[in-house]
């Protein structure tokens, strides 16, 4: 016998309109931002960051990893926001909704990046705010997110009010070819 399942929507819904320096990049802005969005990537693997890459890290192959997230973007299932410093990208971080028929109130909140030359402005905190009204605006409330054990990032997500779930050991290799531990966060947003 299967049970009806009931699916609520706990948020009320709120368009999404971000505040500068945080803009909501369309696929096409996407499209035409690839190399400064590479060159975005390509510094912070550089710097070290544990996104999912190992050096060396060419120009191309940073391009072609956001080029790869242009279907996601362009189906509405992903999202890129940016923070600016003048006409320059200085940081991400995208929303991705979970695909799954039995998680439509989850997404994963993936590749927070800030240009090492423009760390220590607040554009990592202006986009986990800018991320929570995204979310709240596609009835998102359960948001999920790792970083790297012992990294920066690590210290910043409680205080945007994420909770720790816990440390996954040897998780993935750092750029520099070693393995790292992550720890896993979430933020319930109702």
């Amino acid at each position: 016998m299967t049970l009806p399942v009931t699916v609520t929507g706990p948020l009320q819904v709120q368009p999404f309109t971000p505040e500068a320096p945080v803009d909501l990049m369309s696929a096409d802005e996407v499209r035409r931002s690839l190399p400064a969005l590479g060159q975005l990537l390509k510094a912070c693997v550089e710097d070290g960051a544990g996104i999912g890459f190992l050096l060396p890290m060419p120009q191309d192959k940073a391009e072609s990893f956001w080029a790869s997230k242009l279907p996601a973007i362009e189906s509405g299932e992903a999202f890129l926001l940016a923070a600016r410093q003048g006409v320059h990208i200085a940081g991400v971080v995208m929303l991705v909704k979970a695909g799954a028929d039995n998680q439509p109130h989850r997404a994963d909140v993936a590749k927070l990046m800030v240009h090492p030359e423009h760390r220590r402005k607040g554009l990592a905190r202006k986009l986990m705010s800018a991320i929570d009204g995204l979310a709240r605006s596609e009835n998102r409330w359960m948001l999920v997110l790792d970083t790297v054990t012992g990294d920066r990032a690590e210290k910043l997500y409680p205080t945007c009010g994420y909770q720790k779930v816990g440390v996954i050991p040897d998780y993935a290799y750092n750029s520099h070819g070693h393995l790292d531990a992550t720890t896993v966060f979430f933020k319930d947003l109702r």
